[in-house]
């Protein structure tokens, strides 16, 4: 059916309720907003679903979401693992808990069990959950920092990391299969209960994991030192932080948690954010107003489902308060913890630190100074995740640490997806010896530059919506491709690696030898003097992203270098 017959199909058929049918019908005038909600279906990718929530195919709804579990249902019965069950969270989202139950109820319907969330849990907690629990799988909706409009659905499997190739690709294709919603399973809650097939998920899970974070403590006894001493600012951005986030720091003994008021409850609209992004400096006025009427030591921010985590620290010299990149404050909390380690003799000598292609190369140094094999891994949490699992079941390496340049990073493998509940409580030990030391975090970050090199990085993204966007993102996407820069402004290209292509060019020999990694729409160009670029479209938003890294021989000239790169970079689209 073509997107009219589809709009069609939705106000006529009894399946779909008034309410739904209602909303339909105050478009009916809007050709364009009728196209947009129906020229295809809401794809179900390799992490599972995001979208803008509301009527039709290519939207959020009780009714894509149910479609969507029913593949999944679909799929964990061709692998005869129903009786374990699935795990089930969800954020403060428009619409979360009914979604939650949506997918509860479908996978009852289909003789699943599902264990839900009473109410909302950080994401991070769910891939510890499914693990906990035995299940086969685990569902968490959420849109994590995209804008109140959008919400998702995450897809995590039985090792508690987001479903990787073959097994994504593998659902993505069950999800594809169920193309009649009339075929779609789904039953009463009342009765799902009665059968014993939906169960509620109790306290105990909050409280190991708890005490599995508690694990990932060097020095406690630095924190009772300085408990009373260290002032934290702490905005959970309206999400599901701040129960774990607030429980955590009072456990471990910090005395000192300012939370920004405003922000602290529950909002699905985010009334406080226009964008309720760590990555977003406008997110922290509210956080930087209390800051400085407490003179915090640190501002700690976690996005909507608390997996991602960012930081601004005071600056001695100027006494105002810095942003930490992701790349950054991952950084400032690995070396703390490599240097920690290797002081305490605990330190493995197969250990392993972890990144995605376009986190930053401050990490490659800091591994080979460390002793520490660097694994490159593609873009997403989930890659990470599955190289925790490879190492267990070859023991070849450690997991020491692992992060990502978008504000991500874990700490220990309780969970095998980033966790901003463990960063938080991580980076507030590293603040805690830091004051001790009689320095801030901004100073500590200034040693390490010192130390191991003055990287930077930076990112420039294009929003392009809708059909015509996605055109454009992909002819752009073509051009870098077909005809690769030979120079992006003053640095001259060395190395193409199109991950498509599963092909690495050498541009001075030629040659041509595989990536090694698994195919996915991403070209990185390796320049000269230790820089790169690379241009990925964004699996879960409309935009292309185009990232960029250097190294510097103090911040100045790094700071010149990155934006002499990005300019370069703007000048080529």
């Amino acid at each position: 059916m073509d997107y009219k017959e589809q709009y069609a199909f939705w106000l006529q058929d009894d399946y779909f309720d008034e309410s739904t049918k209602e909303e339909l019908r105050s478009i009916k005038d809007n050709e364009a907003e009728i196209e947009d909600r129906f020229y295809k279906d809401l794809e179900f990718g390799t992490g599972g679903l995001r979208g803008v929530i509301g009527a039709g195919t290519n939207r959020m709804n009780i009714y894509t979401v149910r479609k969507a579990t029913q593949g999944l249902a679909n799929y964990i019965a061709s692998q005869n693992a129903k009786e374990k069950g699935v795990a089930i969270a969800y954020d403060s989202r428009r619409m979360s808990p009914e979604f939650a139950d949506e997918t509860a109820l479908c996978l009852c319907a289909n003789g699943i069990k599902a264990y839900v969330f009473p109410s909302l849990r950080p994401t991070p907690e769910l891939s510890y959950a499914v693990r906990k629990l035995g299940c086969t799988a685990g569902v968490v909706v959420t849109a994590s920092h995209n804008p109140p409009e959008y919400n998702g659905y995450k897809v995590y499997w039985e090792d508690g990391a987001q479903i990787t190739y073959p097994k994504d690709v593998d659902i993505v294709a069950a999800a594809r299969a169920v193309t009649d919603y009339h075929d779609v399973k789904t039953m009463s809650k009342e009765e799902a209960i009665a059968k014993h097939l939906y169960n509620v998920i109790g306290e105990e899970i909050d409280d190991s994991y708890m005490e599995e974070l508690k694990k990932q403590i060097i020095h406690p006894e630095i924190i009772r030192e300085m408990a009373d001493e260290i002032k934290i600012v702490y905005t959970p951005f309206h999400g599901t932080g701040n129960l774990p986030v607030r429980r955590i720091l009072k456990e471990l003994g910090f005395k000192h948690v300012y939370v920004v008021k405003e922000q602290e409850l529950p909002d699905p609209d985010f009334t406080t954010l226009e964008y309720p992004n760590p990555e977003d400096p406008k997110a922290y006025v509210l956080a930087l107003k209390l800051a400085k009427e407490v003179d915090a030591d640190v501002i700690l921010a976690t996005d909507p489902d608390a997996d991602r985590l960012g930081i601004y620290a005071k600056d001695t010299a100027t006494g105002e308060y810095v942003p930490f990149t992701g790349n950054m404050s991952g950084m400032l909390i690995a070396e703390y913890i490599l240097r920690e380690k290797k002081k305490m003799g605990t330190l493995p000598a197969n250990g392993a630190l972890v990144k995605s292609i376009v986190t930053t190369n401050l990490a490659d140094a800091l591994a080979k100074d460390y002793g520490l094999k660097l694994i490159k891994v593609l873009t997403g949490f989930k890659y990470i995740g599955e190289q925790i699992k490879l190492f267990e079941e070859t023991h070849e390496h450690e997991y020491v640490f692992g992060l990502e340049e978008s504000y991500g990073c874990l700490v220990g493998t309780h969970a095998r997806d980033k966790d901003a509940v463990v960063a938080v409580m991580c980076l507030c030990e590293v603040a805690a010896w830091c004051k001790k030391q009689g320095i801030t975090v901004w100073d500590q970050m200034q040693t390490i530059y010192k130390e191991h090199g003055f990287y930077m990085e930076g990112i420039h993204t294009l929003t392009l919506k809708g059909i015509e966007g996605a055109e454009k993102i992909k002819a752009i996407m073509e051009k870098f491709r077909n005809d690769p820069p030979k120079q992006f402004g003053d640095l001259k290209t060395l190395v193409l690696r199109d991950m498509q292509k599963d092909a690495v060019t050498d541009f001075a020999t030629g040659q041509v030898t595989p990536t090694g990694l698994p195919k996915s729409n991403v070209l990185y160009f390796e320049l000269e003097n230790d820089s790169w670029c690379c241009l990925r479209p964004s699996g879960t938003e409309p935009k292309l992203k185009f990232y960029m890294g250097i190294r510097g021989e103090n911040l100045e000239d790094a700071r010149a270098k990155l934006q002499r790169l990005t300019d370069a970079l703007i000048s080529m689209i």
